[in-house]
């Protein structure tokens, strides 16, 4: 595989210097009652407390005064930790576990609170359900609203919702260029440009272009995207908004490890099991347009539309199951427990090609009203959406000389080749075509009840149709209509500015197709539904310099679908108890801090499939997060974190007669502490910031894949990283 030339970054410092040639100056000073924003290299102008978010509302509101749990991961504390991707991110964000789709590990497939978000991560509030690897370089802030909240986002949401909110255009001109290198051969680049049109309108274009390697062999990633801003109307009655997301991935997929006596097995936690000339390509477009008119004092109306497409290619193999021999004779398949030599054995490796087209099309109206009826003050959310999205799949099996369909070779466990067989036919496989249309009518009311109470009630009506078409799997055709009322009630009691007790109570439904994709024998089951009980309090000390959060939680989602005798039965409940605990903010001057944990009691039950008692998979039982920086003189900047996962299962937990004596959990693994360190040296116009991730070089595993008995992925080892940022 060619490395990325440097032709990206010449054109990001091309486009750097450029872009303002015409621009006299002075024109920030012209744009009238603007305040000038001075940059400073001073630790004080860095903060990672956010007192706003739009994801618990749909209009920004205080934290205080959304009765769940909100984390908000904002661009200073990325940077600060040298923070490339989406799950870079959300390492700030205990209860969030990285899994595998079903069928295999494309793009970022998060676990919150031990449910599954693949189809809950948002951008500026549009449902962004594509299977992609999500980059930051366009991103202010990262939201997660924990908990149900199918009120304000329809189907989905059982654990929570994440949010990605852009950078949006401003009235000032300037530039950012920031470049990095990295051990392993990491080498990216970014820009965020800002241009002031008039004195109501401005450009923002952010770009970025990376080629990384990792500490695991052979892999590598060679993206870049450019995401374009228009606002027009700033500050008038009329505010137009367009943007756009324009990015091309060319990753190499990992699959991870396979599984021997109930743990990951490897050679070495670098060592790769897949081929060379795997390849995943993926184009994502996502065209945003939001048209907003304030009336009045009163009502404010607002009406976004976005179109996404997502399109994959993917040419990967991952390791299905381990063999005494090189050849399908030996397969021990899972559960694969036994007295084995890992020496003598071989890894069978399966195709998982596919080409993906998904789209959606989604328009949503809300009209927002702030009035008193006497003494009690509104804040009402009236609000329609409408949705139609398209999925399309074709499966592509590479075969070995010898083997069944779909199947590449043997690899040695402990030294494996990422050689491409010589001899290999391809045939296409099931091709799998669905639709969904969909269609939510909603009501939101903040009431403010007295200076020291407030309610908040919500209303949500959703009708979800979807149907599926396959041409060699089953069943060959089938569809789905799904009609769901969800609930948002909310107390919350506010003695003083600076303390926030709340009680909620949400519900979120999930249908069985809402991925575009099921089970055969699925069909007829209804959706899974969810309700959750929350309590907790937000305080805000130190002159507000400190923000600290703690919530307690109960969540049921029944109508989990189980298997007994070949039929499927919705007859299965989990139950996830659990409190988390915040700390965001300054400490000193010179401290500041960002930490988060999260205690979950998870049970399945009721089930018909031996699972009935047991912890469901990629669902720890702690997460801990903290993060630390400290100026100990002017313009120095030193601080480092840790991040703990406790043990997880991998695949099915439950108990099995196929085990030693029928009570062996079939895959976990073990917990780890992660330990990032950090040194940065602040000026006016330029930031040298040094980044040393996994400084222990401690073997952990990231990302799970509940298929073929349980696969795991290593993180990275020890890594060195140095940006540069510069600002014009």
């Amino acid at each position: 595989m060619q490395r990325l030339s440097p032709l990206p970054v010449a054109i990001l410092a091309a486009i750097a210097s450029s872009a303002h040639a015409d621009t006299p100056s002075d024109s920030v000073s012209q744009a009238p009652s603007l305040p000038l924003v001075s940059v400073t290299g001073t630790l004080d102008n860095s903060n990672y407390q956010s007192s706003m978010s739009s994801v618990g509302a749909k209009t920004p509101q205080a934290l205080r005064d959304i009765p769940q749990t909100i984390n908000v991961v904002d661009k200073q504390l990325m940077q600060a930790q040298g923070a490339a991707s989406l799950p870079d991110a959300l390492r700030n964000v205990p209860g969030i576990t990285i899994g595998g789709a079903e069928g295999g590990q494309i793009g970022n497939n998060i676990n919150l609170r031990g449910f599954t978000a693949r189809t809950d991560i948002y951008l500026d509030g549009f449902r962004d359900r594509g299977q992609y690897y999500r980059d930051l370089f366009d991103l202010e802030q990262v939201e997660v609203l924990q908990g149900p909240s199918s009120m304000l986002f329809g189907r989905g949401s059982t654990g929570g919702v994440i949010n990605q909110e852009t950078k949006q255009a401003r009235l000032v001109d300037a530039i950012e260029l920031s470049a990095t290198v990295g051990s392993d051969g990491r080498v990216r680049t970014t820009l965020d440009d800002s241009t002031r049109l008039s004195s109501t309108a401005a450009v923002r274009i952010n770009m970025f272009a990376q080629d990384l390697k990792t500490t695991r062999d052979v892999m590598q990633n060679k993206d870049f995207g450019v995401a374009p801003t228009l606002r027009l109307g700033i500050g008038t009655p009329t505010e137009i908004t367009l943007s756009a997301l324009l990015q091309h991935n060319s990753d190499m997929p990992d699959y991870g490890v396979q599984s021997l006596n109930g743990q990951p097995v490897t050679a070495r936690p670098d060592t790769f099991y897949g081929l060379a000339s795997d390849l995943t390509t993926q184009d994502v477009a996502m065209l945003n347009g939001v048209v907003k008119h304030v009336f009045n004092d009163t009502w404010t109306l607002r009406n976004q539309t976005q179109f996404n497409r997502y399109t994959t290619n993917a040419q990967e193999t991952a390791a299905h199951a381990l063999s005494t021999t090189n050849s399908v004779a030996g397969l021990i398949t899972p559960p694969a427990f036994g007295n084995y030599n890992p020496a003598q054995l071989w890894v069978e490796l399966q195709s998982h090609d596919r080409n993906i087209v998904d789209t959606s099309l989604d328009n949503q109206t809300d009209l927002i009203g702030k009035f008193s009826t006497g003494p009690i003050t509104h804040e009402l959310i009236l609000g329609a959406e409408f949705g139609h999205d398209t999925y399309q799949n074709q499966s592509i099996n590479r075969t070995g000389a010898g083997l069944p369909s779909g199947y590449v070779g043997f690899v040695s466990l402990e030294n494996p080749s990422d050689a491409p067989p010589s001899t290999i036919r391809t045939s296409y496989g099931n091709l799998a075509k669905s639709s969904a249309n969909s269609m939510g009518f909603y009501a939101n009311d903040t009431i403010v009840l007295t200076e020291q109470w407030k309610f908040v009630t919500g209303l949500r009506w959703d009708r979800f149709n979807a149907q599926i078409n396959n041409t060699v799997s089953l069943p060959s055709n089938a569809a789905q209509r799904t009609s769901f009322t969800s609930l948002r009630e909310g107390l919350l009691y506010q003695p003083t500015e600076e303390q926030s007790y709340y009680l909620s109570y949400g519900t979120s439904f999930d249908p069985l197709l809402e991925q575009m994709t099921f089970t055969n024998g699925t069909q007829g089951l209804p959706p899974t539904k969810t309700r959750s009980f929350e309590g907790g309090g937000k305080w805000d000390l130190l002159n507000d310099r400190l923000s600290l959060t703690f919530a307690a939680f109960n969540e049921r989602q029944d109508n989990v679908y189980s298997v007994s005798n070949g039929e499927y039965t919705a007859a299965g409940s989990w139950l996830i108890k659990g409190v988390t605990f915040g700390a965001v903010g300054h400490l000193t001057d010179r401290l500041q801090i960002s930490s988060g944990y999260m205690h979950l009691d998870a049970h399945v039950y009721g089930t018909t499939d031996g699972t009935d008692g047991s912890i469901p998979a990629n669902t720890p039982k702690t997460t801990f997060n903290l993060w630390t920086t400290y100026a100990p003189v002017k313009d120095w900047e030193v601080g480092g974190g840790a991040f703990y996962v406790s043990q997880r299962y991998v695949a099915d937990s439950g108990i099995s007669a196929n085990l030693p004596q029928g009570n062996i959990d079939r895959v976990s693994v073990p917990g780890y502490t992660r330990i990032d360190a950090t040194a940065a040296y602040h000026q006016p116009k330029y930031d040298i910031r040094l980044n040393l991730m996994n400084l222990t070089n401690t073997t952990y595993y990231d990302a799970l894949i509940p298929s073929d008995g349980g696969r795991s992925v290593p993180g990275i080892g020890r890594t060195v990283v140095l940006t540069g940022t510069y600002r014009f």
